[in-house]
C-alpha cells in the first residue's frame, strides 16, 4: 500500500509517469488497442485519398499524412513490445 501511494504522489507533482507500471489494465489495453485501431484506419484512409486524387499537392500532403500515422503506430507497437517488433523489422 504505501509503494502505491508513493507512486501516485510521484505522478501527481510530476503530471507524467517516470516509469510506466508493470502491468496494463485491461481499460489501458483497450485503450491502445483503439489507438492501434486509429492510427491504421487513417493510414489506409489516406492510401485510399491519394488514390483517387489528381492534384500532385494533395497526393502528397495525403501520404505524409498517411506516414505520419504509419510511425505512431509503429511507435505504439515497439513501446508494447521492444524486442517482438524489432525482430519483425529485421525480417522485413
Amino acid at each position: 500500500m504505501e509503494q502505491q501511494n508513493s507512486f501516485n504522489s510521484q505522478q501527481q507533482s510530476t503530471g507524467f509517469m517516470k516509469q510506466p507500471p508493470d502491468m496494463v489494465s485491461v481499460k489501458d489495453s483497450l485503450y491502445l488497442s483503439d489507438m492501434l485501431a486509429w492510427n491504421l484506419i487513417a493510414i489506409k484512409k489516406a492510401h485510399f485519398f491519394a488514390a483517387q486524387c489528381k492534384d500532385p499537392q494533395i497526393i502528397d500532403a495525403l501520404n505524409r499524412c498517411g506516414q505520419m500515422h504509419q510511425r505512431h503506430y509503429d511507435t505504439i507497437l515497439n513501446h508494447l513490445n521492444p524486442n517482438q517488433y524489432q525482430s519483425q523489422q529485421q525480417f522485413q
